[in-house]
């Protein structure tokens, strides 16, 4: 019996989903997908300032299974960059966090991120 999938836990799908090179003269282009997951390492290693470890722990992942999804990340976006090809972002092994998971809370939430904003703005016109 083959092993169950360990869903990736993820804060949120991105808010857009392809990216591509503007002055493109040619209608037909490549593309590279890259997963919601991979995704998902991208923002939490790069913008968001995490370990590949606090990573693993806010996608509730093995550490080992983070470096690869960074690592095949990685390569989408430079193949996409230099090569001038369309980036799609979708599909991949993942389930949306509620908000009050693992590591929710600490600034890398979307949701929890998104919640708090319009809290503050609810406040304010009080």
């Amino acid at each position: 019996m083959p092993r169950p999938i360990k869903w990736r836990q993820v804060c949120g799908l991105p808010e857009n989903s392809r990216f591509g090179p503007l002055d493109s003269k040619k209608e037909t282009r490549e593309s590279v997908n890259m997963t919601v997951d991979e995704y998902e390492t991208l923002r939490l290693i790069d913008l968001e300032g995490f370990t590949q470890e606090e990573c693993a722990k806010q996608m509730n992942i093995a550490r080992t299974t983070v470096q690869g999804i960074y690592t095949e990340a990685r390569r989408k976006l430079a193949e996409s960059v230099v090569d001038g090809k369309v980036l799609l972002i979708k599909g991949g092994e993942y389930r949306i966090c509620d908000g009050y998971g693992n590591g929710c809370g600490l600034g890398s939430c979307h949701r929890n991120r998104n919640r708090n904003s319009f809290n503050d703005k609810e406040e304010a016109d009080e």
